[in-house]
């Protein structure tokens, strides 16, 4: 485990560079040389002021803010997809000669990276997900061929303050965020037809989403506590002959595996389709 981290910038601390910044300074892991985050305006820079250890930069007070922050030893690129290419550009003259770039822009090779950096810069490639923000996330990371063991313990360090962490290869990146970046939506989906399903039977709204949001957190919760396999929580639930039983076999019978199988297809259909430019 790594005891501490070297200074880290993020280039773009809008809600998800910015969960994984607040998930840092929660942590307590001490940081030597600081944290330094970036964003283009004094609104969303003030988000960030107070934080202990760490400086907020407003880009449309200092316009270099970026070339001063790409001197961390971490550097977290966060800015939409379509201007890496142009960050990357900017900051590359500044970088560390032992900088560790990451990005958490989906969609962006790491082959884009090291078209736009200095040769032999470490790179790194993530895929967090949104309960980052409580701390709850799973992160996908890929790094380059020539990232050393030290260099990835490191980033994996970091992205642990906001969750857990999966090593892969690169290739794996786009079908992992297909489950896990893409998930919470397909879990939000379920509860708010869980919920239509409670208002049917003649619940009111307030009563309906209680049940449904309590059923589904305190299950994962139970999933979390016992160590156990979700499958056999499942047949403890669902006594022989009894009303599970026949509400699983409705489920069954509708295809729910094939289901999301088809639906996490069509996602990692169209993931390579964004990355082709499509």
């Amino acid at each position: 485990m790594v005891d501490a981290l070297p200074s880290v910038a993020f280039l773009g601390a809008g809600s998800m560079g910015g969960a994984i910044l607040r998930g840092l300074v929660a942590s307590a892991i001490p940081v030597d040389g600081g944290i330094t985050a970036t964003n283009r305006t004094s609104a969303r820079a003030s988000e960030l002021e107070g934080l202990p250890g760490v400086r907020s930069i407003a880009l449309e007070q200092q316009p270099d803010g970026n070339d001063v922050a790409a001197g961390a030893r971490i550097v977290v690129v966060g800015v939409k997809p379509a201007m890496v290419p142009d960050l990357l550009d900017e900051i590359a003259p500044h970088l560390r000669e032992d900088a560790i770039v990451v990005s958490i822009a989906a969609g962006v090779t790491l082959a884009t990276f090291a078209a736009h950096l200095p040769a032999g810069t470490s790179v790194l490639r993530s895929m967090p997900n949104t309960p980052a923000t409580v701390g709850r996330a799973v992160t996908g990371l890929a790094a380059a061929a020539d990232v050393t063991d030290e260099e990835r313990a490191l980033v994996r360090r970091l992205f642990e303050t906001v969750g857990s962490v999966i090593e892969v290869a690169e290739e794996q990146i786009d079908p992992l965020s297909t489950i896990s970046g893409s998930g919470p939506a397909y879990v939000f989906l379920l509860i708010e037809e869980f919920t239509k399903a409670a208002i049917g039977k003649g619940f009111a709204e307030p009563e309906a989403r209680l049940m449904a949001e309590q059923t589904f957190i305190g299950a994962t919760a139970l999933l979390e506590a016992s160590g156990e396999d979700p499958a056999e929580l499942r047949r403890r639930v669902t006594s022989p002959k009894g009303t599970t039983e026949r509400a699983i076999a409705v489920l069954q019978d509708a295809d729910l595996d094939g289901l999301f199988s088809r639906a996490t297809d069509a996602a990692l259909a169209r993931a390579r389709e964004l990355a082709a430019g499509a």
